[in-house]
């Protein structure tokens, strides 16, 4: 078990990734010829796609990993890569092509229902938010350490619901520049707890640098 800052720390690395107000303008542009009840369904949806992918890698993840013969120390060094680039892009108010490529974007605006993918995944619980649930799993098979972890995953899942249900007031209210200055701030966050990974992953491989 984690110190309870532990856990703080955890949701707050998942709520900087998942990001639910950096996908706000994506989401309005999405769902602008929708009516309120279809949003408000499509945003249901979505929160508990979230909630199901963040939930299911942190408990299957680390098996996964095994059965690959992929060790947790090179899974943090690719994941914290994975942030890091993840953070550069938000620190440039961008949405990464490793979230969403411009022709997933394209075929968005042509399907029915957009909750699922793109919106719940890969736009919010893409790879990064996958790679800090199974490397954060990884730190104790205590059921009550899993069982943090699933609730923050849940608590971002409300967080996002939340968030999409006010997206059109929200998206007037701070418009364009203030939801980059948000996202800003939120990639230096997730830049610095990247760098944490990659060390600690790189000192697991690396014992010798160290000393």
């Amino acid at each position: 078990m984690l110190e309870w800052t532990g856990y703080i720390k955890i949701f707050t690395t998942l709520l900087a990734i998942v990001n639910p107000l950096g996908v706000i303008p994506i989401f309005v542009s999405l769902t602008g010829d929708l009516t309120d009840y279809e949003r408000r369904h499509i945003a249901r949806t979505t929160s508990i796609t979230v909630a199901v992918v963040l939930i299911t890698a942190t408990l299957i993840g680390k098996p996964l990993l095994n059965f690959f013969g992929v060790s947790i120390a090179s899974f943090k060094v690719g994941g914290g890569i994975l942030l890091m680039l993840m953070a550069i892009a938000m620190m440039q108010a961008k949405h990464t092509e490793g979230k969403q490529t411009p022709e997933e974007a394209e075929e968005a605006e042509e399907k029915e229902s957009i909750a699922v993918v793109p919106i719940g995944m890969p736009l919010l619980a893409g790879p990064g938010a996958i790679s800090t649930v199974i490397i954060y799993a990884d730190a104790s098979s205590q059921p009550a350490h899993i069982g943090l972890i699933i609730a923050g995953s849940l608590m971002v899942a409300l967080l996002t619901w939340g968030s999409l249900n006010i997206a059109g007031p929200v998206s007037k209210m701070l418009s364009k520049t203030g939801i980059n200055i948000v996202i800003r701030l939120m990639g230096l966050l997730l830049a610095a707890i990247a760098a944490e990974f990659i060390a600690g992953g790189l000192l697991q491989l690396l014992p010798g640098l160290a000393a």
